[in-house]
């Protein structure tokens, strides 16, 4: 028997109390719709045998797009994870951008067609790369968080010597799941940013699931933000589904890092209600009415109903922004399905060092 689904919760904050324009709140809906839409269609190719996997971030689209919104783009610095299509749109990346990684097409910009899809890696927007393997992607980042802040003790010296060091601190956001907090490498990061004060923001999605796993049998702690106090450092809450509440505490967390004042632990909870991933089958470990119940968290419906009720948005301005979105990913689809493979011997480099560096993506 189908579960009654109550109405989903309300944002209650205001946007102009957390410095945000009407444009930008409105820029921020875009961004979510977009990668909603977007998501939504490489489900579908995937199903059509179209492509060959894909691993979703439905309904995490406001936790990405809340910290992508509290971030410097293209100074600040991100290291994301699997699911983080939303926050890389919002930091600037292309829908096609995202199209060719998943078609395995020439001119992939991430890895040139080397990677699965969904490893973000933008030079010009400082996103980079992570790996498969689970939480690599956070110690490395509380190194790049480190040199950072050895760059600005060095600066005098690093200036003598011809380079250009910025006088403001980047900040390093990287993300991951609940799931990730149960690998060493979790602890190794947490513990040096603790010692060091890094400039770091650890944002972890907790859409309470480690594939199958449920969040209740992998930890005794009742939040992962509780973990903050162990390593010294600044631990907060924020409702993944509540786009604004998301852009406020990251950007809290930003500032004080910028200010020197050390890194800090967010959990942004959401519920993921899709598959772990094209590969998986859910049904084998929750059930259908545990995942609409889950539903109520999707921050898409929740920022549209605040739009509407500011009125900051009609129906028909809905509906063309739909069309627009909608079309923007027909044209993606059309470049990636239409851009051809790469050539094999084009797997030979960058591997090795040459004189001519001309066809390397990014360069």
């Amino acid at each position: 028997m189908a579960v009654e689904v109550k109405e989903f919760l309300p944002i209650t904050q205001r946007h102009e109390d957390l410095g945000l324009s009407d444009e930008t709140v409105l820029r921020m809906y875009y961004h979510l719709l977009l990668s909603r839409r977007l998501d939504e269609r490489c489900w579908v190719l995937q199903r059509q045998g179209r492509v060959p996997f894909h691993i979703s971030g439905i309904a995490h689209e406001g936790i990405g797009v809340g910290a992508a919104y509290a971030l410097r783009k293209g100074f600040d610095i991100v290291h994301p994870y699997y699911r983080d299509l939303a926050l890389s749109i919002a930091l600037g990346m292309k829908p096609v951008e995202f199209m060719l990684a998943l078609y395995g097409k020439k001119g992939d910009p991430h890895s040139a067609a080397r990677q699965m899809p969904s490893h973000f890696s933008l030079r010009h927007l400082n996103i980079i790369s992570g790996s498969s393997p689970v939480a690599t992607q956070l110690p490395q980042a509380a190194g790049i968080a480190f040199a950072e802040i050895l760059k600005q003790k060095l600066r005098p010296q690093l200036e003598a010597a011809g380079f250009r060091v910025s006088r403001e601190m980047r900040v390093v956001l990287t993300s991951t799941g609940e799931g990730s907090t149960s690998e060493g490498d979790f602890h190794e990061a947490l513990n040096w940013a603790g010692i060091y004060r890094l400039p770091l923001v650890v944002l972890v999605h907790n859409n309470q699931y480690a594939i199958s796993v449920p969040v209740w049998k992998q930890m005794a702690v009742k939040r992962v933000a509780d973990r903050a106090a162990a390593y010294g450092i600044h631990g907060a809450v924020a409702d993944g589904g509540n786009v604004l509440e998301v852009y406020q505490v990251v950007k809290e967390a930003v500032d004080r890092a910028r200010a020197g004042e050390g890194a800090t632990l967010i959990e942004a909870v959401t519920y993921r209600w899709t598959p772990h991933s094209s590969d998986d089958d859910d049904r084998t470990y929750r059930t259908r009415e545990e995942v609409e119940q889950g539903k109520l968290r999707d921050p898409l419906p929740r920022l549209r109903d605040y739009l509407y009720r500011r009125s900051l948005l009609t129906q028909r301005e809905e509906d063309e922004l739909e069309e627009r979105v909608r079309a923007e990913v027909d044209e993606a689809q059309r470049q990636a399905e239409e851009a051809p493979y790469p050539a094999p011997e084009e797997a030979l480099a960058p591997v090795f060092a040459t004189e001519d560096r001309s066809g390397w993506w990014g360069e």
